[in-house]
């Protein structure tokens, strides 16, 4: 599997795009810089066939609109964010307005729901904690984790906006702990990392409370 990471909008958010071998790829978290990630696809001549949300927050899917226009694919968030992540709640001014709804495409995903797409194997695992529809998924074969804003290199996701609950959060943490030492984590701000260095290094996570 290879995968790229654009980093995008104002608050840094990475984006990924993963692909096999062939012109098929998936987006993870398209966040902002539609025209970047755009770019990428057409110079590596990909086709998005999925759009994978980790959750619902507008810095991680404010070009999922335009990234539809050009290439309609499902676009796949859990339905407790889905409630919110497409409202006038959603904004962050002046960097983020509020997203319109996306077309027919969004389709929800539950806990432990496997899914296939462009040649790669990605597990759901809900961790809600930063918003109450939070997912990661992981790649077993690859040994890779897309874990959006629930786990940081040294560091975990925020509770105290809307929906956050740092105790939800913990339990999250603790699914992520059990996964092997050597997956490598790819979060959705800031650089990569293993779940074995977080269990040594990252106090929230060896300890989460």
């Amino acid at each position: 599997m290879k995968i790229e990471t654009i980093v995008v909008g104002p608050y840094e958010v990475n984006c990924y795009v993963a692909s096999a071998d062939s012109n098929e790829a998936v987006i993870i978290d398209p966040g902002a810089d539609a025209d970047d990630i755009l770019n990428y696809l057409r110079t590596n001549r990909l086709k998005p066939l999925a759009y994978l949300l980790t959750h619902g927050h507008a810095d991680h899917i404010g070009a999922l609109n335009k990234l539809l226009t050009a290439h309609p694919a499902p676009a796949l968030m859990h339905a407790e964010d889905q409630r919110w992540a497409f409202t006038e709640r959603n904004q962050i001014p002046p960097f983020y307005p509020a997203q319109y709804p996306p077309p027919a495409t969004l389709q929800g995903i539950t806990d432990g729901e496997e899914l296939l797409l462009a040649g790669i194997k990605f597990k759901v695992i809900a961790t809600p904690g930063h918003t109450p529809g939070g997912v990661c998924f992981f790649v077993p074969d690859a040994q890779a984790l897309f874990c959006g804003d629930t786990l940081f290199q040294g560091t975990v996701g925020r509770t105290d906006l809307p929906g956050g609950d740092g105790r939800i959060l913990a339990q999250s943490l603790k699914k992520l702990a059990a996964l092997p030492p050597e997956t490598h984590v790819f979060p959705g701000h800031g650089p990569e990392t293993t779940i074995g260095e977080e269990r040594h290094t990252n106090i929230y996570f060896r300890s989460p409370a």
